[in-house]
């Protein structure tokens, strides 16, 4: 299973991106979701997760109050808006469904990946 994660790009400090995860192969309908992000020389953190039907939500402390996650299962796609963006939230954003249908903050729990999306907040 191969995600497919799109919507970077350069933006200015405090303005918003949209970024989408989606696989076309398979649902992730069932699966709770996470975005991920990791800037150059640190370690890939989680910045917010999902559960299946939307009901659940994780953020990180970095992303609480400007990112929002949401889902459209119809489509099979999951979204991170991002708001307010900062120099330091650049990063490649990688989005990953979980082996369940729950929120999890494991990166353990998330075994599909996608090849992630370049953002870059310039200052």
């Amino acid at each position: 299973v191969q995600l497919q994660a799109s919507g970077g790009g350069l933006v200015q400090a405090g303005g918003s991106l949209r970024l989408s995860c989606t696989n076309s192969k398979r649902t992730i309908s069932n699966n709770g979701v996470g975005w991920f992000r990791q800037a150059p020389k640190k370690e890939r953190e989680l910045v917010a997760a999902i559960s299946w039907n939307g009901y659940n939500a994780y953020y990180a402390d970095s992303a609480k109050g400007r990112f929002t996650i949401s889902r459209d299962n119809a489509k099979s796609t999951v979204y991170l808006q991002m708001n307010s963006l900062k120099s330091e939230d650049t990063a490649v954003y990688s989005c990953a469904a979980g082996r369940g249908s729950l929120v999890s903050t494991k990166e353990s729990d998330y075994n599909y990946w996608g090849q992630g999306t370049q953002v870059t907040v310039s200052s």
